[in-house]
């Protein structure tokens, strides 16, 4: 009798798991994949997608433009997210892939707020990011080391950095990192340092750099008079359709890009007085 009834109860059991995984099964989900740039304001997006939708999931993860170029290409994810234009990730072909602009990000220098520097030129931040003025006190700061740390290869933001700063040539060899969030600590904790970041990610812990005499600013984005600043791309393979459409729909629309997108340290698309084409030249 007893085994009649343990019996009886892992059926039972059975049957609700069963149940319970269909349920599951039931539910949509949609992976964007790339920029770290952007990964706020699409986490913040998808929380609010996914309370107005139950049912309906976006995963959101980092990893840096190139790789979301990467796997939106082959098909591993659904969106890719960038801060690059597809047509300048070596290895992509831009022609499978439909951009989507959702905002616009400034990026800036910071530094460890002990270095003594508030501004440099131009030519200046690419000597030192190429190795050539390797002591703040060459520049009118303190007597300290520069300790140079960069984003990861395949990231937009270092793509970005480089291309208006270097002039397309590469950031000497230095410490690496994936992570904004994690630069923005190692800038903040280690003395001497100076990287790069997007507007969204700087606080009180870091200090930016007027470069030129401007400052890095919303306002000077706009017009172009800030030139460090990149599109944030959300690519599909090909025109979206099902959940990725929705969502897609979700983050372009007035709701979001009037309210979210600004409060989030980004600039509507719709606010730029300037456009960019993928070589980086004003569109008339």
């Amino acid at each position: 009798m007893k085994k009649k009834i343990v019996g009886l109860f892992i059926l039972s059991f059975t049957i609700i798991l069963s149940g319970c995984s269909q349920w599951i099964d039931r539910g949509e989900s949609v992976t964007a994949v790339g920029s770290s740039a952007l990964q706020p304001l699409v986490e913040t997006v998808a929380e609010e997608f996914q309370q107005d939708q139950p049912g309906k999931f976006v995963n959101v993860q980092g990893g840096g433009s190139g790789t979301g170029l990467s796997q939106v290409q082959n098909g591993s994810v659904d969106i890719g997210n960038s801060d690059m234009f597809a047509e300048e990730k070596s290895g992509v072909d831009a022609s499978e892939l439909v951009d989507h602009r959702v905002a616009v990000i400034g990026i800036t220098p910071v530094v460890n707020k002990e270095v003594g520097v508030e501004e440099l030129s131009k030519e200046e931040l690419k000597q030192i990011f190429l190795g050539d003025i390797t002591n703040w006190q060459e520049v009118g700061g303190n007597d300290q080391e520069i300790v140079i740390l960069n984003r990861a290869t395949g990231s937009g933001t270092r793509d970005t950095f480089e291309k208006w700063v270097l002039d397309d040539e590469n950031a000497i060899s230095s410490q690496e990192q994936e992570s904004s969030g994690m630069v923005r600590q190692i800038v903040s904790d280690t003395p001497g340092a100076i990287s790069y970041l997007a507007f969204s990610y700087v606080t009180e812990d870091v200090d930016v750099l007027a470069m030129d005499g401007v400052e890095p600013t919303d306002e000077n984005v706009k017009t172009n008079n800030w030139p460090i600043w990149s599109y944030e791309h959300m690519y599909t393979r090909g025109e979206p359709t099902g959940l990725t459409k929705e969502f897609m729909d979700y983050i372009l629309s007035d709701g979001v890009q009037e309210e979210l997108v600004g409060q989030l340290g980004y600039i509507p698309v719709s606010q730029m007085e300037v456009e960019r084409d993928a070589n980086g030249d004003i569109v008339e």
